[in-house]
């Protein structure tokens, strides 16, 4: 298990640098000078400025340099300053990015817990009623793009029935919990179709097996071999799907934020693109590989606890 987990963090590692390295060039080899964005007012475009401010931010300087002394601010915490909002770029982060996470936290809950109950339900009655009126409807919804999910949300619940708030992150936890509800709901729906049908699907193969027939011809009651072999048994894919959900979610409340008016890390990022705000741009897109990183690793490492005979092999390659 110590070997994996240190081949694991040195991929990490490696991985980390390299999407460091290509997010660094990709902003700055984007159409347009930095230094126009930089000065702002076309008035006060003049030689003098456009040297001070290339000098200022290291524009003057060989790409490698400049990529050098961005990643060695990065590992001393430093990810630069906004040039649009004039602050760190680690306060804009530590200020958006608790409601991205309560957001991502509660559309988590509800994708698993719903996902896999609508599985489960669904594998059990294979080839029924329940079972196609389930596989029809996460089929549906997850066709449905999650922006216009979370208009026709906004339109029933908050501009017709006015259960919740049209926009915004609320203040206090009730408030919070209360203005992300429907966010969280429309963040969550796709998802919830997806493990869904991984769930439904893991366990009617795990029903044909050796082993669960050998426990129902031994008279083990339905909700034991479920629970005990086909379920149990189940986990592994389900665990892995519902941690590369989790992981494309860090990375992609964008939409969702900026449908809802959330100021969360997404809906900054949006910002950050139209102001050509760059240092914003860059720390947040390594926010958003890093974040993936380190769920898959975790999925990674729990995997074999699920599973033993996947820490077995792991061990002999």
């Amino acid at each position: 298990m110590a070997a994996l987990l240190l081949r694991r963090l040195g991929a990490m590692v490696l991985t980390l640098a390299i999407s460091s390295f290509v997010i660094f060039v990709a902003i700055y080899a984007a159409p347009g000078d930095p230094v126009t964005f930089l000065i702002g007012n076309p008035e006060n475009i003049t030689p003098e400025r456009i040297a001070a401010v290339r000098a200022e931010y290291h524009l003057d300087q060989p790409l490698f340099v400049q990529y050098a002394l961005w990643a060695q601010g990065i590992l001393h915490g430093d990810l630069g300053t906004s040039f649009y909002y004039q602050q760190p770029v680690s306060d804009l982060l530590s200020s958006r990015l608790p409601v991205t996470l309560t957001l991502v936290g509660m559309a988590t809950v509800l994708f698993v817990v719903l996902g896999v109950s609508l599985g489960v339900a669904s594998a059990l009655s294979r080839g029924g009623r329940a079972d196609s009126w389930i596989t029809g409807g996460t089929t549906f919804v997850n066709s449905v793009p999650n922006f216009v999910v979370a208009l026709g949300l906004v339109s029933v619940f908050a501009v017709q029935l006015r259960w919740f708030p049209v926009a915004g992150e609320g203040a206090g936890f009730a408030g919070r919990l209360r203005h992300l509800t429907l966010p969280a709901v429309a963040l969550a729906l796709g998802s919830l179709a997806l493990i869904s049908r991984v769930t439904r699907q893991t366990m009617v193969e795990q029903q044909t097996l050796d082993h669960v027939e050998a426990a129902r011809s031994y008279g083990l009651g339905t909700w034991a071999i479920v629970t005990r072999h086909v379920l149990r048994n189940s986990l592994g894919p389900v665990v892995t799907m519902c941690g590369l959900t989790l992981a494309g979610m860090l990375a992609g409340t964008t939409v969702i934020e900026s449908v809802f008016g959330i100021s969360g890390v997404g809906n900054l990022l949006v910002e950050s693109i139209n102001t050509h705000d760059f240092a914003v741009v860059q720390a947040i897109l390594l926010y958003m590989v890093l974040a993936y990183m380190v769920v898959t690793m975790l999925v990674d490492l729990i995997y074999p606890l699920l599973d033993a005979r996947t820490l077995v092999r792991s061990e002999r390659s």
